[in-house]
């Protein structure tokens, strides 16, 4: 099987490989490097490079190692973080390293447990099973960080993973379980603040001005492995739902890489009826093929039901939290309708040439910009939101 490692899964310029076609690589040792804001990236397998473009393939042997080559010793557990290629897992991409080297003294290091969209649940299966990791991680960046609390938020429907956590941190002074709204999306970093901290976090803000920073869940697990096993991120955890015959199934440590056609096959293969496949969630994620290849960021593969036929004219209206205007007239064409009309939700606001939402899941009625939709032609309205 062919791997194909993508040279750009972070926030910031591709990487640059240093390695060439024809070499042989070890599962674990490093093949590119950032050029400027990045993140180191390392084979996931042991095989042969094949090609190098805009990612780098390599023809996977056919027996793989267990292990994996070390990242070098380092003088600190930043260094272990930034050596590692840890980036933001949930999406994002951000590299790590650089989110860690702000200094919160006597302020909040805050775990993103949400697993704020739909269908994804990777990260709750796995704070089941690794509860003390998760805890063990908080302890690592709150010292990183010069933090002085430590908080994991979370929603209270996930009992079993609420339990475990309660578990973990019950001697615990300075670790707190914190509750999170069960809605969509509990996850955006002003909905933590605001639910946390009670402070509001305006649109453009960072949390770092709230004397905070925020990580979600595979993202600290990640900074574990890579302090405690010197493991550079080689691996995903991913979920599979949708229009599969398995449903739903949950995959940890998947070689980055790896095409999505071989967990739809590991899923039991398509339904018939099925539709569009989707890399990420339901509200953010982006459409695909089969062809594509997980990365770093990458949290869910969705196969959704065929869209309805629909030739009607269509309103948009766009939502940060959600699905944008991009996103809603893919939909839209491939319903065979006509976009005639869009519009943005009332609470998005622009700031530094992007719109975000001011008060995110707190959802505005939305009656005048119906009517502006209709007057622009609009038969039926799209949109991208809902509560979870």
């Amino acid at each position: 099987m062919e791997i194909v490692i993508n040279l750009k899964q972070h926030v910031g310029a591709p990487c640059e490989a240093i390695v060439k076609v024809g070499d042989i690589v070890k599962r674990g040792q490093l093949i590119a490097v950032p050029s400027s804001l990045g993140a180191n990236i390392h084979s996931s397998v042991s095989g042969k490079i094949t090609n190098i473009d805009t990612a780098i393939t390599i023809l996977m042997d056919e027996n793989q190692p267990d292990d994996f080559i070390k990242i070098p010793d380092t003088s600190d557990n930043l260094e272990a973080i930034k050596e590692a290629g840890v980036v933001g897992a949930g999406g994002a991409g951000f590299p790590t390293h650089v989110k860690l080297a702000n200094k919160i003294e006597g302020g909040n290091l805050i775990v993103n447990a949400a697993e704020c969209e739909p269908l994804l649940n990777h990260n709750i299966e796995y704070i089941k099973n690794h509860a003390d990791l998760i805890v063990r991680g908080v302890r690592y960046l709150m010292d990183i960080t010069s933090a002085k609390n430590g908080y994991i938020a979370i929603k209270p429907k996930h009992r079993k993973a609420l339990i475990a956590l309660s578990n973990a941190c019950k001697d615990i002074e300075d670790i707190n379980i914190k509750f999170l709204p069960n809605m969509y999306p509990a996850g955006d970093e002003r909905v933590i603040i605001r639910e946390v901290l009670g402070e509001l976090m305006q649109p453009g803000e960072l949390p770092t001005k709230y004397n905070s920073i925020i990580v979600n869940i595979e993202t600290l697990k990640n900074c574990v492995l890579a302090i405690e096993m010197r493991k550079p991120v080689i691996s995903k955890d991913l979920t599979i739902a949708g229009k599969v015959h398995d449903e739903t199934k949950v995959f940890f440590d998947q070689a980055i890489g790896t095409p999505i056609s071989y967990y739809i096959d590991e899923a039991g293969g398509l339904l018939d009826g099925s539709g569009e496949i989707v890399i990420g969630g339901p509200f953010t994620g982006k459409r695909a093929g089969e062809n594509a290849y997980i990365s770093k960021i990458s949290g869910g593969i969705l196969v959704a039901v065929e869209f309805p036929k629909d030739a009607a004219e269509f309103g948009i209206l766009a939502c940060e939290c959600g699905a944008q205007e991009d996103r809603l007239s893919e939909i839209v064409e491939s319903m065979g309708g006509k976009v005639v009309a869009s519009t943005k939700c009332k609470r998005m606001v622009e700031v530094n040439g992007r719109f975000r939402c001011d008060k995110p899941g707190e959802c505005p009625g939305q009656a005048e910009s119906i009517l502006k939709l209709k007057q622009g032609g609009a038969k039926a309205i799209i949109t991208g939101t809902c509560e979870d």
